[in-house]
């Protein structure tokens, strides 16, 4: 009896899945206003330099005045006569500006005065952010294979507390650069450890539609609540504060959730994997026989005991990996993925200001494709597979990308709505790409090293989102050229994609070895053929669940 078998009798869709469904969701609030906050208090809105002639002009007026220069928001003027056509330029640079606040919310950027000249500081704290995510990822994803998911998830979080909430009080480019280093430490470390728990507790169905209809919802949620909590505080420091408060309470899942069995088995802890499970039985109100839990022991101590005491003598296991030529090339294929979906990941989310329209509004709406996008998803990924998802999606958005990058090259003759549309389309795919590629890689990634070989791929992907700004600025050189490296890396991303095996109905592997194995034998396009032979695959799944029910049903029956 197999670790799915054994999870089948004590319940994987039950009422223990949907606490860690509700909790995920929770934490999906969390992570999604963490991660966007540093966008949310560097947001600029249009400015002039100040002049004291033009204190009582109307914003419209300050505008069509500055409008004449190449660099209106960084321009300052000497002397404005009464009709503001005749002015002279001044040879002092700008000290003090009129900000057009978007719903009166006052930034970081704009209570600094972090503006022209002193643009890069915001920029180079969100740098910091990044190159933190880099060493929290790392770091954490270490500490989930060594200490166990929960408690590496929970010290994830208090980073992202302690940095969120010394940015209040930054005030100099090195306190902004520490705080968003610390942070950074969180960005990506606080949730897939927790994608990673649920994967390895729940059943098929729920970790397509389920998982990631409530991933999309919620972090709908927590964009939209970033957004317009932002709008009612008013203030970048007000929201850092309440917004940083949530990122403590993770801290209750130590007494919600509990540790994953596989990786217990995995650091030969087999009676405390028992143990797991004998909790999740009680809460799914499921009765297992002993009997089955000794047959889990005898297959766990015949097929794991071995790599489990290997691994307790080597303290770095994730290069064993790199050991067996087909875990090797599966590896390096993983970090191509990443590296390819998440720069463009991140050049379309965070791509809010500039488009004609207030990035709060724009915030929303991106964040309104979120849920359907999400179950979209786990309803392809349930029909055709990871693989077929993940493929077409990085093709389709990479069209997406381009047409927008058209539309952004007519320059001031654009279609605001033409361009908002697209962009959102781009969103919308981008999303899709991104959690069918991440659910992809997490599946094959073996157990016993998952939470490692996930922090490595993410960091490689972190690493290569320093490419974004490069990416961006190279419109300004040729217009399109954006436009066109997306969907280069779209596609590329989509060739790489076709080079691993599906992992749809099929038993995950937990060990090195399974790993090795798994999917051997199997074509590029094999996946075009399976893709019919998937509903009877899922009735077989369905039949062999509803078999070991019915079999601890009786159990339950028989004893007295």
């Amino acid at each position: 009896m197999d670790f799915e078998e054994i999870l089948a009798k004590c319940g994987h869709s039950s009422r223990y899945q949907f606490l860690l469904l509700a909790l995920y969701g929770y934490l999906m609030v969390v992570v999604s206003m963490h991660y966007f906050s540093q966008n949310v208090i560097s947001f600029v809105p249009d400015h002039w330099c100040y002049h004291e002639q033009l204190e009582n002009r109307s914003f419209a007026e300050i505008e069509a005045i500055y409008s004449r220069f190449e660099m209106p928001s960084c321009t300052r003027l000497d002397k404005i006569d009464e009709d503001g056509l005749n002015h002279t330029l001044s040879t002092e640079r700008c000290n003090r500006w009129f900000y057009k606040y978007d719903f009166g919310y006052k930034s970081m950027n704009t209570e600094l005065n972090w503006v022209c000249d002193e643009a890069y500081k915001a920029r180079v704290g969100q740098s910091l952010f990044f190159v933190g995510s880099v060493c929290g990822t790392l770091v954490f994803g270490l500490l989930g294979d060594r200490i166990g998911r929960i408690k590496a998830l929970i010290l994830a979080n208090w980073c992202g507390f302690l940095g969120d909430f010394s940015t209040i009080f930054a005030s100099s480019l090195v306190s902004f650069s520490v705080s968003r280093f610390i942070s950074g430490l969180a960005a990506d470390a606080n949730s897939y450890l927790m994608y990673i728990l649920i994967l390895e507790y729940v059943s098929p169905s729920l970790r397509n539609v389920g998982l990631n209809t409530v991933l999309g919802s919620f972090y709908c949620l927590g964009l939209i609540g970033a957004s317009w909590l932002a709008v009612w505080v008013g203030h970048w420091r007000i929201f850092l504060a309440c917004s940083s408060v949530p990122l403590l309470l993770v801290t209750l899942f130590y007494f919600l959730v509990q540790e994953s069995a596989q990786w217990l088995v995995t650091r030969n802890d087999i009676d405390g994997a028992i143990r797991r499970l004998q909790r999740v039985a009680k809460i799914n109100r499921r009765h297992v026989a002993d009997d089955d839990f000794r047959t889990f022991r005898s297959y766990c101590e015949q097929h794991y005991r071995k790599e489990a005491k290997e691994a307790e003598k080597c303290e770095v296991k994730l290069l064993d990996m790199l050991k067996t030529p087909r875990m090797r090339r599966t590896a390096f294929k993983l970090l191509l993925i990443f590296i390819i979906i998440t720069p463009c990941y991140n050049t379309i989310a965070r791509n809010v200001e500039g488009l004609g329209i207030s990035p709060f509004i724009m915030f929303s709406l991106n964040a309104l494709t979120l849920p359907p996008s999400g179950y979209l998803q786990g309803l392809l990924q349930d029909r055709i597979g990871r693989k077929a998802t993940a493929v077409s999606w990085m093709a389709i958005t990479g069209l997406f990308a381009a047409a927008a990058g058209l539309v952004i090259s007519q320059g001031s003759n654009r279609n605001v709505l033409l361009l908002v549309g697209l962009t959102l389309a781009a969103r919308f795919g981008v999303s899709i790409a991104d959690g069918a590629s991440s659910q992809f890689s997490t599946e094959l990634i073996p157990t016993s090293v998952r939470g490692r070989g996930v922090a490595v791929v993410h960091v490689a992907g972190f690493a290569a989102s320093f490419l974004s700004p490069y990416i961006l600025h190279l419109g300004t050189y040729f217009k399109p050229a954006p436009s066109i490296i997306l969907g280069l890396l779209f596609l590329s991303g989509a060739y790489v994609c076709l080079l691993l095996p599906e992992t749809r109905n099929r038993k995950l592997p937990m060990s090195l070895a399974e790993g090795e194995e798994f999917g051997r034998g199997e074509g590029i396009f094999d996946f075009i053929t399976n893709m019919r032979k998937g509903d009877r695959s899922e009735v077989e799944v369905e039949m062999s669940t509803k078999a070991l029910e019915e079999d601890t049903l009786m159990t339950k029956v028989v004893q007295p």
